[in-house]
């Protein structure tokens, strides 16, 4: 021992509370285990309160279980000396040695707070902090801020030069880097602020917004698990790749019970990942769109019939197309959703009907007896139908691509302009498909078109089997199911007790609206930055529309204002973009240097696609981890055609648009003037682009 270093030293030190606390976990687990097998064994008491507490024991003795087994990797990440000479581990998961001595404090308790908030100008009783990474059960590095240094006691080691820029400066992996032991003060302020109201969380490129906002989702659960594991989290992302990209964040940090939505995938059984060119997502997201899709909400069904024409006992009763349009419009009356007065609308046609009979002078029964003959008949049933069907949201959003009803229903609240934009953007939609802002309008025809009336439906028996045989049960696993059946939320659950929104800045007030009704019980952490914002339609609307999702709640306001991700070579490059539009715009201050400039070329175009191909394949090569290759949204195909040879999992082809809160290792970025020259948000799309990079950064400008 006495020729290792003094890193080695403080490595084998930290190794041995690391080889004590992995024993203890294990003793931990063969405990939950057994308990959980004991639970099973109480069923031979036989009374049915023996069960009840066999199934409780069982299964918090699961659930136990679970955490152990979920949080093994990177356990322990950091640690505290305190001035009074007390060392505190901070990890995953809280954990006790038999006689109570604390071996980790979990990270969400108040007791780590200080691992976070600590500052040299602030130590908060805090000598050293020190950050422990390890692979397995191995430690493989340590790093020290000294915070106090006139309390610390003679000979204490201090090794490395911080613990955050050397976190920053290693590969980030294929998923999103989890920074749960890097976060710094004014990050863990935003994590912890008061749960209820709003917490809005801005800042620039590499601020770590969504990793606040992820931490603080696993935060509220911990804190209040009742509330936030019954009632629901609900985290929303711009897009699909970016959700696929922190889908493993909130697992990694104990939590696995948020839900996770892009904005294209929020209205149930409709998903959308084609964006649209931002003059017609102007559009679309506007609130002006809601008068337009109420007009549609209300008109005649396209092909349905014009006329009833119906023969009772030998005369011809007949109702033309304007008093069909007079019956649907009384049954309409103000704020009344077409799917639920279905009843309404069928009434006012039995009711002409009995009009008319009594007008020419036929002999009537009674009025109930004239109903149930007529709705008897097979011809008015299937009038009715097809007169005052069941809509679905698709169905009537379909109907905007028809020309001749988009100008009636967009006239008056849509320009001229406008409605050829969206006349044109709807003429492929039964061939491409939906877009993003699409998901939203769909959302709003649901809250004009209202939900059919269903008749109730008995629960199903899980234990049913078929041809009527009931599987053998005990109580305990009858107990269990109706637990299960009780947490389960429907498809399009709305009362979420918090709801996450990421890239706050590029949701459209539509979308505002749609993500709202999820989260009208809700508290809410809402984080973006105004300069990255794709949205070019009115930014008055926009704040309304924001204003009323998020209510009158009392609003909690954080900055961040350093830089982690980008070196400050790269962010130079992003900032000098940016400055174009925003010249006096606080930007946050890049804090790492590299020493390695971002490479600038301009090659010809037809030379564009092995520029391209080098680019990327040198970039593997310098960096451990991922590599992003963005592209113009028209070029995405075209760019992953080209690279598909090099087949590395590492190399990941994005749009600029999809690239939106994404981090790589390095970033080929493919004709940045292209995107530059949208006369919307070009300028910042590239300014995101730009800053996506956490060590290498590669331009590829074609010229003529």
């Amino acid at each position: 021992m006495t020729d290792q270093t003094g890193l080695e030293q403080e490595i084998a030190v930290e190794q041995r509370h690391l080889d004590r606390v992995y024993a203890r976990l294990a003793e931990l687990r063969r405990s939950a285990v057994r308990a959980e097998r004991d639970g099973y064994r109480m069923a031979r008491v036989g009374t049915f309160g023996a069960l009840v507490e066999r199934d409780a024991m069982v299964f918090h003795a699961a659930q136990r279980r679970h955490a152990l087994d979920a949080e093994y990797e990177g356990l322990v990440f950091g640690r505290l000396d305190l001035r009074d000479r007390q060392v505190l581990h901070v990890g995953r998961l809280g954990i006790r040695d038999e006689d109570a001595t604390t071996l980790v404090v979990d990270w969400r308790a108040p007791a780590a707070a200080a691992f976070y908030q600590a500052t040299p100008a602030q130590p908060l009783d805090v000598v050293r902090r020190r950050t422990i990474q390890s692979r397995a059960e191995r430690v493989t590095r340590i790093e020290d801020d000294l915070l106090d240094p006139t309390a610390a006691p003679e000979g204490m080691t201090v090794v490395g030069d911080g613990a955050l820029l050397a976190t920053l400066s290693k590969a980030t992996g294929r998923g999103m880097r989890d920074i749960v032991a890097t976060i710094q003060r004014e990050q863990d302020e935003a994590i912890r602020s008061p749960g209820s109201g709003v917490t809005i969380v801005a800042g620039g490129p590499g601020t770590g917004k969504t990793a606040v906002a992820l931490h603080r989702a696993a935060f509220l659960l911990y804190s209040d698990r009742s509330r936030y594991a019954g009632g629901g989290i609900l985290v929303v992302g711009p897009s699909g790749v970016f959700v696929e990209y922190i889908a493993s964040v909130l697992p990694s940090l104990g939590e696995d019970t948020a839900t996770l939505h892009s904005l294209g995938t929020l209205f149930p059984g409709m998903t959308a990942t084609r964006p649209d060119p931002p003059e017609v997502a102007a559009v679309k997201g506007s609130l002006r769109m809601r008068r337009v899709l109420e007009r549609a909400a209300r008109d005649a069904v396209p092909g349905g019939p014009g006329e009833l024409r119906l023969l009772y006992r030998g005369t011809l009763l007949r109702l033309d197309r304007a008093e069909l349009d007079r019956i649907r419009d009384r049954a309409l009356h103000r704020g009344a959703r077409r799917n639920e007065v279905r009843r309404a609308g069928f009434d006012g046609v039995f009711a002409a009907l009995w009009a008319q009979a009594r007008e020419v002078g036929i002999r009537l029964p009674e009025q109930r007896t004239f109903e149930g003959e007529i709705a008897e008949r097979a011809e008015f049933r299937e009038f009715l139908k097809a007169w005052w069907p069941r809509l679905h949201p698709r169905h009537v959003l379909g109907w905007l691509a028809r020309p001749d009803r988009l100008r009636r229903y967009a006239s008056g609240i849509l320009s001229n302009a406008e409605i050829r934009l969206l006349s044109a953007a709807y003429r492929s939609l039964d061939t491409d498909g939906l877009t993003i802002a699409d998901i939203a309008l769909l959302d709003e025809l649901d809250a004009l078109l209202g939900k059919p009336a269903k008749p109730a439906r008995a629960r199903r028996d899980p234990f049913q089997l078929a041809g009527g045989v009931r599987e053998l049960t005990t109580a305990s696993d009858r107990q269990r199911a109706a637990r299960a059946a009780a947490r389960e939320r429907p498809e399009d659950y709305r009362d979420y007790a918090h709801v996450v929104v990421d890239e706050a800045q590029d949701v459209s007030p539509m979308q505002w609206r749609m993500v709202g009704r999820r989260g009208h019980l809700a508290s809410w952490t809402v984080v973006g930055d105004p300069a990255q914002t794709a949205w070019t339609g009115d930014p008055e609307e926009l704040t309304r529309a924001r204003d009323q999702a998020l209510g009158r709640r009392k609003r909690h306001d954080f900055t961040l204002t350093t830089n982690y991700r980008n070196s400050a070579e790269i962010f130079a490059v992003a900032a000098a973009e940016i400055r174009r539009l925003y010249p006096d715009l606080p930007l946050p201050t890049a804090v790492r240097s590299t020493g390695v400039d971002p490479v600038e070329l301009v090659v010809p175009a037809t030379e564009l696609e092995t520029a391209t191909v080098q680019a990327a394949a040198g970039l593997l090569a310098e960096v451990e981890g991922t590599v992003g290759v963005i592209t113009p949204v028209p070029r995405r195909d075209e760019v992953a055609g080209w690279l598909a040879a090099l087949a590395a999992p590492r190399l990941q082809v994005v749009t600029s648009l999809e690239a939106k809160g994404m981090e790589y290792d390095g970033v080929v970025l493919v004709a940045p003037s292209e995107i530059r020259a949208d006369p919307g948000a070009g300028v910042r799309t590239l300014y995101v682009a730009l800053s996506r990079a956490t060590q290498r950064l590669t331009t590829i400008d074609p010229t003529d």
